[in-house]
This record gives structure tokens, C-alpha cells and sequence, in this order.
């Protein structure tokens, strides 16, 4: 008798005070009723196991469920987790970046500057990530304790019940023509380095001298003001080339349309950058003498090959590019 009475206190001690006394008195009969007359303690303990964990039981009586994220709801919550997560890591990465350069003097040492930015954008992503997975985790543990559907199957993203039609929503991608999150990670992060290095040539980009503890930066190689007469193009480049990320982000393949725009946004931006490099103004005079010295070639000729060199890796890389995004695009299995 001892071991019903405990039995039942296990149970209803998990149950809201005002269903405790309904419970026991439904539960005490329940087992008297699966007993015989004179039962024994192993004829009680073979009704209890029957019964099972208390802990469940006890479940079944009330309308919360005992997971946080059940069943119902999980596959949706994990997919929305991977789809929000990278978004949101990649814009703070881009946030805190801007932030940094922004506010760049020119003072700190270029190596120190990439040093705090790894560091502030590891911290930076861990907080977003967690906010994000608190936010999400939390929503979705308030619609599975607001749903009072018993119903367990899986829902698919549209919150339905799965049925074949769902596939026609579902796109097959083949691998090779996926994209790869390191993809885009990439190239945001490709386009974050160009863009120092352009709105801070004069402070990064030249002649660097051993000191004895450190390099000491000494002849720029650029002109910054002929870089700052183009800077209104060259922002909405950064800004078309960070939309064509996200975009890549958010389709996971390559579609005819994103080669389209790939094409378009590598000639323009190749226009622009052969338009910049052609300037005469562009190369600082001592830094051309300077190298034509250790070349031992001519200011004409010195300058000539860089330029000229530059101009041919721009239109190589841009036609490997468009090549490679309507190749990727064309694929069909």
C-alpha cells in the first residue's frame, strides 16, 4: 500500500495544485482496479511498472509538453537556425568592419588593426549567435506550448502537414552547381580587404623599411586623391558586390540570372578599375623612381608594367568569373 500511496504522490507532485486531488483519487482507482483482492507488494510493483515512469504519467496529465522543442516543430526551428544564423554572422562581420575603418587614423600598425578585427569579429559573431539561437529557441518553445494540436508529425517550412506536393517546392541542387557558404564567406570578405586596401592605399600600399623592431611604412605607392575622385562608383560596386553575396546566401546555386548579374557587375567593375589605373596621376613619382632604381629600368617602362600588368590580371580574373558563373549556371544534373 505504502509504494501505491508514493507512487501517486510521484505523480501528482508534477501536476498544477488544482488537478493534484482529482488526479490521485482517478489514480488510486485505476490501480485498485488492476489489482486483485489481497494483492501482494510484487503484485503491486507488477501494476506500477505497467504504469510506468511517473514522470511520463504524470506528462500525459497536463497540456505542456516535456521537451522544449518537440517533434512538430523541430525540423522548421533547426531550418530557420541555419538560414538566420549565417545572415546574421555575415552582417555583423560586415558591421563591425566598417566600424573599424571608418574610424581608422592611420596611427595603429596595419598588422595590430587585422589582429583586434579577428578578435572583435570572433566575440562579435559568438554574441550574435547566441542572441539568434536564444530568440529563436525561445519563439519556438512558446508556439509548441501555445499549440494545442496533439498532432506529433513533422510540419514543413510552410508550418503544414507534410504531403508529395511539397516536393515540387523543393529545388534539386547538383553539387557543382551549389554554393558553398565558405563561398560567400569569402567572398564578403575579399570584398571587405579590397575595400581597405583602396580607401587606405596611401597608408597601406608601398615601400616598407625594416627599422629594427618593426616595418616602417615609407613611400606610398598610390595617389589617394585621384582614388577619391571615383569613390561614389566604387562604393555602389562594394554595395552590388555585398547584395550578390547575400543573394548567393539566400539561392545556395547558381541560377542563369545570378551569372547574368555576376557578368554585369565583373565588366563594370572592371571598366571603372582599368579607368582608375589608367590615370597618369595614380603611381607616386618616388615610388616609381624608387623601384626603377632597384629595376634598373626607366619611370615609362616601370610604369608601363605595372599598369599594364594589373589591367591584364583584372580582365583574366573577370572573364575567369563570368566563365565560371555561367558554367555552374548551365549545369543541369
Amino acid at each position: 500500500m505504502k509504494l501505491i500511496e508514493i507512487y501517486i504522490q510521484e505523480v501528482t507532485r508534477r501536476l498544477p495544485e488544482k488537478l493534484r486531488a482529482d488526479i490521485a483519487l482517478e489514480l488510486r482507482s485505476t490501480i485498485e482496479d488492476m489489482l486483485p483482492d489481497h494483492y501482494s507488494e510484487e503484485e503491486v510493483k507488477g501494476v506500477l511498472n505497467q504504469l510506468g515512469n511517473p514522470v511520463v504519467l504524470a506528462n500525459g496529465y497536463k497540456d505542456q509538453p516535456m521537451h522544449l522543442i518537440g517533434p512538430r516543430y523541430f525540423d522548421v526551428y533547426i531550418s530557420l537556425l541555419k538560414m538566420i544564423l549565417p545572415i546574421a554572422a555575415v552582417i555583423a562581420l560586415i558591421t563591425i568592419i566598417t566600424q573599424y575603418f571608418i574610424g581608422y587614423s592611420g596611427e595603429e600598425a596595419i598588422l595590430a588593426v587585422v589582429l583586434k578585427i579577428i578578435g572583435n569579429g570572433i566575440g562579435t559573431i559568438i554574441e550574435v549567435g547566441i542572441q539568434v539561437f536564444f530568440w529563436i529557441t525561445l519563439t519556438f518553445a512558446l508556439i509548441e506550448r501555445f499549440d494545442k494540436d496533439k498532432e506529433q508529425q513533422p510540419l514543413t517550412s510552410s508550418l503544414e502537414k507534410w504531403t508529395a506536393d511539397d516536393l515540387k517546392n523543393v529545388a534539386y541542387i547538383p553539387k557543382k552547381k551549389a554554393i558553398s557558404k565558405f563561398e560567400v564567406f569569402g567572398s564578403l570578405m575579399w570584398t571587405a580587404i579590397w575595400a581597405t586596401l583602396y580607401f587606405y592605399a596611401n597608408q597601406l600600399v608601398g615601400v616598407y623599411e625594416n627599422n629594427g623592431d618593426r616595418l616602417e611604412f615609407v613611400i606610398p605607392a598610390l595617389n589617394q586623391e585621384v582614388f577619391l575622385k571615383y569613390w561614389p562608383i566604387v562604393v555602389i560596386i562594394i554595395g552590388a558586390e555585398i547584395a550578390l553575396a547575400l543573394y548567393k546566401l539566400f539561392k545556395q546555386q547558381w541560377t542563369i540570372r545570378m551569372a547574368f548579374s555576376n557578368a554585369v557587375l565583373q565588366i563594370i567593375s572592371t571598366i571603372v578599375f582599368i579607368i582608375i589605373l589608367v590615370n597618369p596621376n595614380l603611381l607616386n613619382p618616388t615610388f616609381i623612381a624608387y623601384l626603377g632604381d632597384i629595376f634598373s629600368v626607366t619611370s615609362d617602362q616601370f610604369n608601363m608594367w605595372i599598369i599594364g600588368g594589373t589591367i591584364m590580371i583584372f580582365i583574366f580574373s573577370a572573364t575567369m568569373a563570368v566563365y565560371d558563373g555561367y558554367k555552374k549556371a548551365n549545369i543541369r544534373s
